[in-house]
C-alpha cells in the first residue's frame, strides 16, 4: 500500500514537472531583435524546471565559449572563456548531451566552474546540423539527470538554437538590406545625374539653337552700326562729338564680345583630344600666361607632379581654360601676389591641377554663383568666363571647384589621368 502511494507520488511529481516545463516553453515569446532576453528567460527556464544552482547559454566558436544568458547575475563586460578541458568543451567536440553526477569523480569529461560539481550539458544546433554553442547547468552538490530532464532541457536547447540562428539571419538580412539600400540610393543618384545631364545638354541645345538665331539677327545691323559709327569717328572733328563715338563704339565692341562668348557658351563642345604631358603643358602655359597684361605685375609658383602625368585633353580649349582662371587669379590679388600652380595626383585614374591666390575671401553667397551663366563681380565682365570654362572641363569628363577661405582663393580643375605604358 505505501509503495502504491509512492508511485503515485512520483507519478504526479513527473506531471507537474512536465506541465511546468510546457508553460515554461509557452511562455517564451521571441521577436527579431529581442534575442538576450529570450535566452535569459530560458537560462532561468532550465534552472528552474531542474531546480539547480546556474544555467548558462553559451556561444562557442574557434575554441572559446561566450555566455550569452545566465540565470544567475555575472557583472558587467563580456564574459569569454576557453573551451579546453573543460566540460561544455566535450559536449561541443562530441556533438552530444553529457550529464555528469560530479564531476570531480569523473575528470576525464573536464573541469567545473569552481564551487559547482554536477554538471548537464546539451548542444545547440542550427537547421544544418551545426554545433554553434550550449546550454549548460551548474549545482553545487552531486545530483542525478534523469533521462526526462535531459529532454526537457532539450527542447529548451532546440528553441535556444532557432532562435539564435534566427537572430544571426535577421542580422545578416539587415545587413543586406542596407547594402542594397545603399547600393539602389546610389544607382538612384547616378540615374538622377545622368538625367540631369541629358536635360542640360538639351536645354543647352535648345538655347544653342535660339543663341545663334538671335546672335546673327543682332549682329547685322550691329555690323552696319558700327561701319555707321567709324564712318562719322572719321569725318567728325569736334572734341565732344568724337568722345561720344568713341563711347559707342567701345559699347557696340563690348556687345560684339558678349554674343561671341554666348555662342562659345552654347554651341557644343566639339574636343580634338590629344595626349598632353601635365607638367610640360602647365610649363609651356605659364610663359604664355605670365605676359598676360594682368599678369605683368604678379609672381608665379609652379609644383609639378613628381612623376610624368599624362591626361586625354583638347590643348587650345584647356589653353583657353587656365588661361580665363589666372586670369581671375591675377585680377583678385595685389601687385607683387604670388600665383601658385599646382599639379596634384589624387588617384591612378585622376589628376588635379590648383591654381590658388591669396587674395580675399569670397562670400559663400557669390562662390555659390561663379559658375552660373551671365553672374559676374566685375562691371564690364559678361558672367560667361568661368561657365564656359566649366563646360569645357566638364566635357573633357573633368570637375571645376573653387573653395575659398581666409588664405585665399583656389580653383582646382580635376581631369581624367591615362596610364603610362613602360
Amino acid at each position: 500500500m505505501v509503495k502504491a502511494i509512492d508511485n503515485k507520488t512520483l507519478q504526479n511529481l513527473m506531471w507537474q514537472r512536465e506541465r511546468r516545463a510546457i508553460a515554461l516553453l509557452s511562455s517564451l515569446n521571441y521577436r527579431t531583435g529581442e534575442l538576450n532576453s529570450y535566452l535569459h528567460n530560458v537560462a532561468c527556464g532550465v534552472s528552474e524546471l531542474l531546480n539547480v544552482d546556474w544555467s548558462v547559454v553559451t556561444l562557442c566558436q574557434k575554441g572559446f565559449e561566450q555566455v550569452l544568458a545566465s540565470s544567475l547575475e555575472m557583472g558587467e563586460g563580456d564574459h569569454i572563456y576557453a573551451l579546453h578541458g573543460s566540460l561544455t568543451g566535450t559536449v561541443v567536440e562530441t556533438g552530444r548531451s553529457l550529464a555528469v553526477e560530479d564531476a570531480n569523480k569523473y575528470p576525464e569529461y573536464g573541469e567545473a566552474p569552481e564551487g559547482y560539481c554536477a554538471y548537464l550539458g546539451i548542444p545547440l544546433r542550427t537547421a544544418e546540423g551545426e554545433v554553434i554553442g550550449t546550454v549548460c547547468s551548474f549545482h553545487q552538490q552531486p545530483r542525478n539527470f534523469t533521462q526526462d530532464e535531459i529532454q526537457f532541457v532539450e527542447l529548451f536547447a532546440e528553441r535556444a538554437a532557432t532562435a539564435i540562428d534566427n537572430y544571426h539571419l535577421y542580422q545578416q538580412q539587415r545587413q543586406f538590406n542596407h547594402i542594397l539600400e545603399a547600393e539602389v540610393e546610389n544607382r538612384t543618384a547616378e540615374l538622377r545625374a545622368a538625367q540631369a545631364k541629358l536635360v542640360e545638354q538639351e536645354r543647352l541645345a535648345a538655347i544653342g539653337e535660339f543663341a545663334a538665331m538671335i546672335v546673327h539677327e543682332i549682329r547685322n545691323p550691329l555690323t552696319t552700326m558700327t561701319m555707321g559709327l567709324k564712318y562719322f569717328q572719321r569725318t567728325v572733328t569736334t572734341e565732344s562729338a568724337q568722345e561720344r563715338l568713341s563711347l559707342a563704339l567701345g559699347e557696340a565692341t563690348r556687345l560684339e564680345n558678349l554674343l561671341s562668348e554666348i555662342l562659345l557658351y552654347a554651341k557644343p563642345q566639339m574636343l580634338q583630344l590629344c595626349e598632353l604631358d601635365a607638367n610640360k603643358f602647365m610649363r609651356e602655359l605659364l610663359s604664355y600666361t605670365s605676359e598676360m597684361p594682368e599678369a605683368v605685375s604678379q609672381q608665379f609658383e609652379f609644383i609639378p607632379a613628381s612623376v610624368p602625368v599624362k591626361i586625354l585633353g583638347d590643348k587650345d580649349k584647356l589653353k583657353q581654360v587656365f588661361i580665363n582662371i589666372v586670369r581671375n587669379a591675377c585680377e583678385a590679388v595685389c601687385p607683387g601676389d604670388v600665383i601658385k600652380w599646382e599639379v596634384n595626383i589624387l588617384s591612378p585614374d585622376h589628376v588635379c591641377i590648383n591654381v590658388c591666390n591669396g587674395g580675399e575671401p569670397i562670400p559663400p553667397e557669390v562662390l555659390s554663383k561663379l559658375t552660373q551663366p551671365f553672374f559676374s563681380t566685375k562691371p564690364s565682365g559678361t558672367g560667361l568666363g568661368l561657365p564656359i570654362t566649366k563646360r569645357i572641363v566638364n566635357a573633357h569628363g573633368g570637375e571645376l571647384s573653387i573653395y575659398s577661405d581666409t588664405t585665399g582663393t583656389t580653383v582646382s580643375v580635376q581631369l581624367p589621368r591615362i596610364s603610362i605604358k613602360n
